[in-house]
């Protein structure tokens, strides 16, 4: 019980920063692709939609490509690497729950009406005003109901994960542990966790319904 308690501690923790973290760059961006219009634009929305679609397993591959000792990228940050560190299994998680967010949000922001923008912008605010003050709480079901699915995304991550943290006894997430038991052949130690995941993701998608109904 001990280590479903550790498992769960974990999983939270991960997925409410990387929550946190895709809030903070994919409500700005939902705004801009909804608003805005720009060379490389459908690119773009591509590149941020791919991991609904691609094996998690392919975005964990792509992340060490990405950000290992000799990524792409990591080569550059003096040999820091992702593999095996909490801020991998973050990123990892802010990857794939990024989609979450971004379609909810865009479609909220898409719903405002620009006249109502317009007025805010002719009563002298400027656009961070505008954006805070009125972008924002027009579309707030949209984000919220984001919000929800990108915490339970994240919440529920396993391909990434596993390729970007790895797995060490007293270190594991929900999805991870299930998948190390499964391993050592036993599935009823297994259940548990199983059950664990499955109330929460039905509290997860409970709260979602909720949202999507006041927003009809």
């Amino acid at each position: 019980m001990s280590e479903l308690w550790a498992a769960s501690a974990l999983s939270v923790r991960i997925a409410a920063v990387a929550t946190l973290v895709t809030v903070l760059f994919g409500v700005p961006l939902a705004w801009a692709m909804a608003r805005r219009k720009f060379p490389g634009r459908g690119i773009l929305e591509a590149i941020i939609l791919m991991p609904v679609v691609l094996p998690p397993t392919v975005v964990g591959y792509a992340l060490l490509m990405l950000f290992g000792a000799n990524g792409w990228i990591g080569r550059y940050l003096g040999g820091y690497s992702i593999a095996f560190r909490l801020e991998g299994a973050v990123l990892a998680a802010v990857v794939v729950a990024l989609p979450m967010l971004y379609l909810p949000a865009k479609a909220g922001f898409a719903a405002v009406e620009r006249e109502l923008e317009d007025v805010a912008t002719l009563m002298g605010a400027n656009r961070w005003q505008t954006f805070w003050h009125v972008s924002v709480p027009l579309a707030r079901r949209g984000l919220l109901s984001g919000i929800v699915l990108a915490f339970a995304r994240a919440l529920g991550e396993f391909g990434a994960t596993v390729m970007v943290f790895g797995w060490q006894p007293g270190r594991v997430t929900l999805p991870i542990s299930v998948y190390a038991q499964f391993e050592q052949g036993d599935l009823n130690t297994a259940l548990p966790t199983v059950l664990v995941m499955a109330i929460a993701a039905l509290g997860l998608v409970l709260v979602y319904n909720a949202l999507a109904s006041q927003r009809d």
